[in-house]
């Protein structure tokens, strides 16, 4: 896929005022506060400022909306379990996020990210059982893969992905990238291409 525009839509502070065009695929962008959400964001569109990157945790807590080649958007979702956030902040959140989720009928897949520097931690590993549960399409998109050795970050991917057979019969679709080099673009451009030829 090639991306032609790429350009900041609106930010919606709950579901109900997400775009109302109703005829757009969306695919969402989620990860524990400084997994790399924005920077892959900015790879992925090729357009360095597109998502503003914060190098503190929890900058985002709004649904902000990126109109992707004038046909679907990418959506950038608040990072979770940033325990610096207040309770009533924190509680806020999870329920504009497990909103959008759930009842977001053009949300056709769910990236969710996950640092490969780190072994599986609980929040995520319950957050994709959710998913599951829920029958949330989603996707694991394994960031930051230029901080280790290729043969390095090939075993942790493996090994978190054994973690996960524990409790699922078969994995999502799982993509490997680096922000920094690019790696995994062309990979999930080509399945958002893929899922844009199904009907909403």
């Amino acid at each position: 896929m090639i991306i032609n525009t790429a350009r900041f839509k609106t930010s919606s502070p709950s579901v109900e005022k997400c775009p109302a065009d109703g005829r757009k695929h969306e695919y969402a962008f989620i990860g524990r506060s400084n997994v790399g959400k924005s920077s892959l964001i900015n790879m992925l569109t090729s357009r360095k400022g597109l998502a503003i990157t914060s190098s503190t945790p929890g900058k985002t807590m709004l649904i902000n909306y990126f109109e992707i080649n004038d046909e679907w958007y990418i959506v950038d979702l608040p990072g979770y379990g940033y325990a610096r956030r207040s309770k009533q902040d924190r509680v806020r959140l999870e329920a504009m996020i497990k909103n959008y989720i759930a009842r977001r009928e053009e949300m056709t897949n769910l990236f969710v990210l996950i640092d490969v520097r780190h072994k599986p931690q609980a929040i995520d590993l319950e957050f994709m059982a959710w998913l599951g549960e829920e029958g949330i399409p989603f996707s694991m998109v394994f960031t930051k893969l230029d901080k280790l050795s290729p043969t390095a970050g090939k075993k942790a991917v493996a090994a978190y992905c054994e973690a996960m057979l524990e409790q699922w019969e078969e994995l999502p679709p799982v993509f490997a990238t680096s922000a920094e080099d690019g790696r995994g673009r062309d990979a999930i451009l080509d399945y958002i291409e893929e899922m844009n030829r199904l009907p909403l």
